[in-house]
């Protein structure tokens, strides 16, 4: 394809590239027509338009622009920036539930991967048909990754574990903060909530045809904007560091994680490694809890997780029971 017929999400991604390499430097307006093809006035245009997303670019005599400002709401544009190798990702202002347009996406035929990415949900939603808070322009994340592993489904029972550590793991190192993951799909700060995971599967017979591995994660939000009913157990990653978090340096690196830990996940289980990052972000290390499977209702001392990612409870009775599903809640200590 030509230079000039790239498209433009394409090319403003690749000019955004230039003036994150730049810093607070100028780039030349003859250095980014080079780059993406195009004339000087076309340039112009393309960073007009990223203008209207938040965008805001000082034209200096002489030496050319200066990327001044940044979106602070999710921009597709500037992740495409920072993450080039990234699948193809399909923005939206507001849809449903990024898994549930991800599966449409699926069915419809779209190829796989792809992610999808939305700056607000009407529908959010976690396990069980929960209510995911997702407003517009409070400063988080709601995206789904859409895979076609074509694995076996005995594989998948430790695939939203190893997903939730990755991400402990990413979060403790760009944030310096102590992230746990509550078995098996919540990631926490102790008692306060700061993300959630839903994968959803299709299978074929004996093979996974389609996957959805869906995240809200709460970057930005303020202490004070909360909803009533949910503030004394929410949190974001920006409260519990300290500082403000960019939304979407936090979503690129993120799309790396989950990228990487994906491509990991499908060339061997890695039980190995999800037996060593449990002991680092087992929020429920030792403590007294409540299981709910179905009608049955069962509390004890939790013992990990065995190599299948079941959880392991001993009961008051000495017998150590095993869950591959169920409701957890953390019993007053």
């Amino acid at each position: 394809m030509p230079r000039s017929a790239r498209p433009a999400a394409e090319i403003e991604a690749a000019l955004l590239r230039e003036f994150l390499a730049a810093g607070e430097g100028c780039v030349s307006g003859a250095a980014l027509a080079k780059v993406v093809g195009l004339s000087r006035v076309a340039v112009w245009a393309h960073l007009h338009r990223l203008e209207t997303e938040g965008f805001a670019f000082e034209a200096l005599h002489s030496r050319g622009y200066r990327l001044t400002a940044r979106p602070a709401g999710p921009s597709p544009a500037l992740i495409r920036a920072l993450v080039p190798a990234a699948p193809p990702l399909l923005f939206l202002d507001s849809v449903d539930s990024t898994n549930d347009e991800a599966g449409r996406q699926l069915t419809a035929g779209r190829a796989a991967p792809f992610i999808v990415l939305a700056a607000a949900q009407t529908r959010g939603r976690g396990r069980f048909g929960r209510v995911w808070h997702s407003p517009a322009g409070a400063g988080n994340l709601y995206l789904s990754f859409a895979f076609r592993p074509g694995l076996p489904p005995e594989r998948m029972h430790l695939f939203t574990l190893w997903m939730g550590l990755n991400l402990c793991e990413l979060l403790a190192t760009t944030t310096g903060t102590a992230p746990q993951l509550k078995w098996p799909n919540d990631l926490h700060f102790g008692e306060r909530k700061v993300g959630g995971m839903l994968t959803e599967a299709r299978i074929d017979a004996d093979t996974i045809r389609e996957l959805v591995f869906g995240l809200g994660l709460n970057v930005a939000t303020p202490a004070a904007a909360w909803p009533r009913d949910i503030a004394p157990r929410a949190t974001s990653l920006a409260c519990q560091a300290g500082r403000p978090l960019d939304l979407n340096t936090t979503a690129a690196a993120l799309i790396e994680r989950v990228l990487a830990a994906y491509s990991h996940f499908i060339v061997r289980p890695p039980r190995d490694e999800i037996a060593d990052l449990w002991k680092r972000h087992d929020l429920l290390a030792g403590r007294q809890i409540t299981v709910v499977q179905g009608n049955d209702t069962h509390t004890g001392t939790t013992r990990g997780i065995d190599d299948e990612g079941a959880l392991l409870l001993r009961t008051a009775a000495g017998r150590t029971l095993r869950f591959r599903a169920g409701e957890v809640t953390l019993r007053k200590e």
